[in-house]
């Protein structure tokens, strides 16, 4: 299926970069580690390079998802080779929905995106993000889910506003590891 302006939509799961181990601050607080910064700029830079710029970002308001996608977003307007050229500049919601969300949650919201968006890049967390993307395509999803840092790309057969299960077929996917 196509957006309105007639080109293919794609949907971009992301899983969080790598971040601190689970210690004296809350689950929510937690911040990427060195590596976690460096492999989310990768994966934006793979995105500038593949052409999945998104129109729309569904982020979860934890500190970790907030920070991969800031250095995500880094990552895509690095400079030619590196990365790329930026494109527009994407709507960016921080959806409280995202964290700790079951996969339907996360189907909902992406459910909610303008009909006119292209790609939509959804940036979330294990178990939902995983589910989320074995859900839209159950044959060709990793049985051992996402790793910190995973994009899988799948191509929705409906507008977002139909999204369903077994919808959304998985084209590419990446792992940016420093």
């Amino acid at each position: 299926m196509t957006d309105s302006r007639g080109g293919t939509r794609a949907l971009v799961l992301l899983r969080h970069a790598k971040a601190e181990n689970p210690g004296a601050v809350a689950d929510v607080d937690r911040r990427l580690t060195a590596r976690g910064h460096a492999d989310a700029a990768a994966a934006g830079a793979w995105l500038a390079r593949h052409a999945l710029l998104p129109d729309v970002v569904l982020c979860s308001p934890a500190r970790r998802t907030r920070q991969t996608w800031h250095d995500v977003a880094l990552g895509m307007t690095g400079s030619p080779p590196e990365g790329g050229p930026a494109g527009t500049t994407p709507v960016v919601r921080y959806e409280a929905a995202a964290y700790e969300a079951r996969p339907e949650d996360l189907l909902d919201l992406v459910r909610s995106v303008d009909p006119a968006a292209a790609t939509v890049l959804l940036v979330a967390h294990n178990p939902g993000i995983s589910l989320l993307s074995a859900l839209l395509d159950p044959e060709r999803a990793d049985p051992d889910g996402l790793r910190t840092t995973d994009l899988v790309v799948h191509r929705p057969a409906v507008p977002w506003c139909e999204l369903a299960p077994e919808a959304a077929e998985i084209v590419h996917r990446h792992t940016a590891r420093s």
